[in-house]
């Protein structure tokens, strides 16, 4: 069955936020991501976590890194994790990142990780373990690929958000293919692996285990800078710490994604627009959808 993503069925996706809420009922994120070179990825994908609704969210990152990081996230808490002499999660890290994993509701892993071989290893090993919900984005993709089947026997239910290049790699075909049947490529990767797939890019496609699909209909290639596919990652997360399944999760945001690209594009044109801008856009796209 495949459906168009419209402002109408997203909306009905969402659920109401309850009077007698607090920070525990919207869920507790932890996003692994950023290397040296990579901060970026891990501050936007947080940021996006939180925009998107998430009660708590707390980054882990290599501890090298944690005097550049944190100080640029004021309402996220922050965990040093053991590191690589080039600054990218070790395996050392992996019982410190499960354990942290273990008390949350999602899970974002990948964005700007890098791909030294002990991250790889890091990344692997904690797929194998982790119990949380996961979604899987960037690098992570990458370091998956060589054995992509890794994500059919996941202990957690997981997304991915591959881009055709990632998509291309894990399923072991070209990017041309990719993009000839965008629809067959991610709905058949989707019930192999047992998992969600948002395939980015124009018309976004998103598949779940039981080969349905849906299109987007929301974005513009303003959005085809570095980093918006890091807020992509962090507005899922946030999203299931909530509650939301992860079918629905990956609906409603690669739609407000969308929209707030949309958003952004009219205040700083395609041309000139950069993540930080649909980051920014995502307060007026939720605005947008609830209908306030």
């Amino acid at each position: 069955m495949s459906t168009q993503l419209t402002l109408d069925f997203v909306r009905a996706l969402l659920f109401p936020r309850d009077d007698d809420s607090h920070k525990g009922t919207f869920g507790h994120v932890l996003v692994l991501a950023g290397s040296r070179g990579f901060t970026g990825a891990a501050k936007l994908t947080t940021e996006a976590a939180y925009r998107s609704g998430a009660g708590l969210v707390t980054l882990g990152l290599p501890q090298p890194l944690v005097s550049i990081v944190a100080p640029a996230l004021i309402e996220a808490m922050w965990l040093a994790l053991p590191a690589t002499k080039n600054d990218s999660f070790s395996m050392d890290a992996i019982a410190p990142a499960l354990a942290a994993s273990e008390s949350k509701q999602a899970v974002v892993l990948g964005p700007g990780i890098s791909t030294f071989d002990d991250t790889r290893r890091f990344v692997i090993d904690f797929l194998k373990q982790n119990k949380t919900p996961l979604v899987i984005d960037a690098d992570a993709l990458n370091a998956i690929s060589i054995n992509s089947g890794v994500i059919a026997s996941a202990l957690a239910p997981v997304v991915v958000t591959p881009h055709p290049g990632e998509m291309a790699r894990l399923a072991g075909i070209s990017i041309d293919h990719v993009q000839r049947d965008r629809i067959g490529v991610a709905t058949q990767f989707a019930t192999r692996q047992k998992c969600v797939v948002v395939l980015k890019g124009h018309e976004t496609v998103i598949a779940n285990t039981s080969g349905e699909y849906c299109v987007n209909t929301t974005g513009n290639p303003g959005m085809a800078t570095g980093g918006t596919g890091d807020v992509l990652a962090g507005m899922i997360g946030g999203l299931i710490a909530q509650g939301v399944a992860l079918w629905d999760a990956a609906r409603i945001g690669a739609y407000v994604h969308g929209l707030a690209g949309d958003i952004a594009a009219r205040a700083h044109t395609q041309r000139g627009m950069i993540a930080r801008d649909v980051l920014a856009a995502l307060p007026y796209a939720w605005q947008e959808l609830e209908g306030h």
